[in-house]
């Protein structure tokens, strides 16, 4: 290869991974994306009001629900309303938005729990947003890895970065592949997308230089013979690397790579990275 193609491909790599970060910046940064949340509200049995969503909140076994004062008012689905609306039982991860102004009321299961979390644009971690350190990208940190599914998913119960809560996903299998020397495989979650994966992880450099609880690293569908691509370029903060008001999950057990990933996301501002 010669000298100018091989700077052509780093430029074209390189302007890939910048469209990627600013995505991952755009989404973070939206007028009700997580820098906007001003609440994290546990809710139970007995109705109780909060400072930044209208109405008094609660659940029982049929659900969310919420009474509106008079004067006060959702838009659900694109409807209004008013009095006493009822959300319904939601499913894990779940949830619904309500509108309130130019807010959002975020309605929401997880780990077993419903919450309200608010969003609101002016937020003031929102507004002292000035963007997420990162690695510059390196073709080094791109590598070629096997997909190993197990005989069935099996239930995978992990931390989140609220303390007792916890999440139970479906292992759909793992992804072993070579770095830096080792030998190393990763146990993987469905993606958001069907076929696609997610990972989460830690390495050598979690509570140095990169956020220490998690990073996530999104994965295409794997090839029809496994093989499949991990650019730890791409390597993610979760919400929880910026405001305590995520419920975030954390790797499962032997997900913490002995080698140090210099690549993706680095510590947030907001948490003092630089």
């Amino acid at each position: 290869m010669t000298t100018e193609a091989t700077t052509t491909d780093l430029r074209g790599f390189t302007r890939d991974w910048l469209d990627w970060y600013r995505a991952q910046e755009e989404r973070l940064a939206a007028p009700h994306g997580f820098l906007a949340i001003t609440g994290l509200h546990w809710l139970h049995g007995t109705p109780q009001r909060f400072p930044d969503a209208p109405g008094a909140w609660w659940t029982d076994d049929d659900g969310v629900h919420v009474r509106l004062d008079d004067g006060e008012e959702l838009a659900v689905d694109g409807s209004p309303v008013t009095g006493t609306h009822h959300f319904g039982v939601l499913p894990e991860r779940g949830g619904v938005d309500a509108v309130w102004g130019d807010a959002v009321i975020e309605v929401a299961r997880r780990g077993g729990n419903d919450i309200v979390r608010p969003r609101h644009p002016d937020a003031p971690l929102r507004a002292a947003f000035t963007g997420t350190p990162a690695y510059a990208p390196d073709p080094r940190w791109v590598v070629t890895g096997r997909y190993v599914p197990f005989d069935t998913p099996r239930p995978t119960t992990v931390g989140a970065a609220v303390e007792g809560l916890e999440h139970v996903y479906e292992a759909p299998g793992r992804v072993e592949f070579s770095l830096e020397g080792h030998e190393l495989s990763l146990t993987v979650f469905p993606g958001h997308l069907p076929g696609r994966l997610t990972v989460l992880f830690t390495d050598a450099t979690s509570g140095v230089t990169t956020y220490a609880a998690n990073r996530s690293l999104a994965l295409a569908e794997p090839a029809a013979d496994g093989t499949v691509v991990l650019d730890f370029n791409r390597a993610a903060n979760l919400p929880c690397a910026y405001t305590d008001l995520a419920t975030c999950p954390l790797p499962p057990a032997g997900n913490r790579l002995p080698v140090a990933i210099e690549a993706g996301q680095r510590i947030p501002r907001e948490r003092g990275g630089v």
